[in-house]
């Protein structure tokens, strides 16, 4: 779906914005022949992030810095994101390259975030929206991402998807059930099958 969303706004495919245009081998998705997106005012600037193929945009970004030597990387930090950590390079996009009026297409963002990381990230998400002029669609695993307040949040594993509560998630109750009985979910899982 974010994939197809990202498409109809114009952003490659490999992660990135409108004005990124790189070869990143994946074919358009097939859904996004079948999507009309509309929103008011119309927005066309924003972000699609791919946890899995930001190498690929970092090393765009790197090969720019080659070809033109006035890119500075402004609005990744200051410097090449390859030079980060994996955490940082992230954080250095949300907090330097994201702003108003923009739509932010994040897929699984927390990849590279520890738990004080996505803390943070949350606050990033919440300075863009106070606004009322970003707006954020995530597909997260994370249940302190899916905790951020007012998120509406889909199940894609239910048919037809549905819209769900927080506590509802499969995440958040994993989550919940291994901190309050940690020493019990770890017997049951690691028990050996002889035993049984």
């Amino acid at each position: 779906m974010l994939e197809a969303i990202a498409h109809q706004c114009g952003f490659n495919s490999g992660g990135g914005g409108r004005n990124n245009s790189y070869n990143f081998e994946e074919a358009s998705p097939a859904l996004s022949e079948y999507i009309r997106l509309s929103w008011m005012p119309k927005i066309n600037q924003g972000f699609f992030l791919r946890a899995e193929s930001f190498f690929h945009f970092a090393s765009y970004l790197d090969q720019l810095a080659e070809e033109d030597p006035t890119f500075n990387y402004e609005g990744y930090g200051g410097r090449s994101l390859h030079e980060q950590s994996h955490g940082e390079s992230f954080l250095s996009l949300f907090l330097n390259r994201f702003g108003d009026q923009s739509i932010y297409l994040l897929d699984e963002p927390e990849a590279a975030l520890s738990p004080a990381r996505q803390l943070a990230f949350l606050r990033v998400i919440h300075d863009l929206a106070k606004g009322g002029n970003a707006q954020f669609i995530i597909a997260t695993h994370s249940p302190i991402l899916l905790g951020y307040p007012g998120a509406q949040i889909y199940n894609f594993d239910a048919s037809p998807i549905e819209q769900i509560d927080y506590e509802e998630t499969e995440h958040y109750q994993i989550t919940m059930g291994f901190l309050n009985r940690r020493e019990r979910y770890l017997d049951e899982l690691l028990r050996d099958d002889e035993e049984e």
